[in-house]
């Protein structure tokens, strides 16, 4: 992999996604499960919860004859098993299954399973879209602001070394002021504290907005870890993992790379955004711990419902997993305020 300076965006997409060394595409990898716990790996319960709000979704689009699920950034295929093992029987046998992933497809997966490197046709889908932790894997420039205050780019090498590059300017510079904005300025005039840095979503907020296109009719949803514009990082969030821990984010090919998404930025006219602990609330999935009287009727049937209670309280922990971010966009009017009416 090349050592030459680069901006953040060029290298963490070498990085992850080149054809030879790629974090995500390298052949035999073990996915995103081999080095961190998304809420997919936590429990099934997370693809029951996908499950039902594409029942929801088919219900207010009329049940038509293929009810489409694209499941972006899929990994090696376990929420799209998941969620088509917890489907009733007459709705499965209308879904049509996209995976969407860079990666090659993996050995056993279900047939039905329509597996392809880039989204489906603009409008050529029906029903569902749901992008799990993959908008944080969609490089972004970093930026950080010079001894002046200047926001300049920051530039890296395969090592993980960086240096400041020249100031941002044009379409970054605009989406830097609208939706970072103080206490980090956004020209060249300077005046901002130094040494504070911001990731520029701009690339992230084209690709959602590609994605949502994807739909003729239905919900497209993004879950992700997010800041809104009011309480940004001062220091930015890029990071990695590697077995299942945090390390420095070098982008030679040994980590998976990664920030926190603006899904405020991403967010179109008529998207709604709560958190996933309002989300799984909505779908029925609540960590309530089982009453104690059922240990003396029926232990086993005790034991499970523990184990249960104690999944679902991972997944909406509003201080982990439940502190992500969901943003609902409908397409079409039909399936909007599908989970309104639960608090966070």
């Amino acid at each position: 992999m090349t050592n030459e300076w680069c901006g953040w965006r060029e290298a963490t997409e070498r990085a992850l996604y080149g054809p030879d060394n790629g974090f995500y595409t390298r052949p035999g990898g073990p996915g995103p499960a081999g080095h961190f716990r998304t809420s997919v790996h936590a429990s099934p319960l997370y693809a029951g919860a996908v499950a039902t709000l594409l029942c929801r979704v088919d219900t207010a689009l009329g049940r038509p004859d293929e009810l489409a699920l694209v499941d972006v950034g899929a990994g090696r295929g376990e929420l799209l098993t998941g969620v088509l093992a917890a489907l009733p029987a007459e709705v499965s046998a209308r879904v049509c299954p996209y995976a969407v992933e860079r990666a090659a497809r993996p050995q056993g997966l279900d047939p039905r399973i329509d597996w392809r490197g880039e989204l489906p046709a603009p409008g050529s889908a029906t029903g569902l879209l749901f992008a799990n932790e993959w908008l944080d894997n969609v490089p972004v420039e970093v930026v950080e602001t010079d001894e002046d205050g200047v926001p300049r780019r920051v530039l890296v090498r395969a090592d993980g070394t960086e240096r400041l590059g020249g100031p941002v300017d044009g379409p970054d510079a605009d989406w830097l002021r609208r939706w970072w904005a103080p206490p980090l300025a956004a020209d060249a005039t300077g005046g901002g504290a130094p040494g504070l840095r911001a990731e520029i979503g701009r690339p992230r907020d084209e690709a959602w907005a590609r994605a949502v296109r994807t739909l003729r009719a239905g919900l497209a949803v993004a879950a992700d870890y997010a800041h809104e514009r009011g309480d940004r990082p001062l220091f930015g969030t890029l990071t990695g993992f590697r077995d299942g821990r945090e390390v420095p984010p070098v982008p030679d090919g040994s980590c998976d790379i990664t920030a926190h998404v603006a899904l405020d930025a991403c967010a179109g006219p008529s998207a709604e955004r709560l958190t996933q602990r309002a989300a799984l609330h909505a779908l029925g999935v609540a960590g309530h711990r089982p009453p104690l009287t059922l240990a003396a009727t029926d232990p086993s049937g005790y034991v499970r419902a523990l184990s249960t209670a104690g999944a679902a309280a991972e997944l909406t922990d509003p201080a982990g997993l439940g502190g992500f971010g969901w943003l609902m966009e409908p397409v079409g009017g039909e399936c909007a305020g599908l989970l309104k009416g639960w608090d966070a």
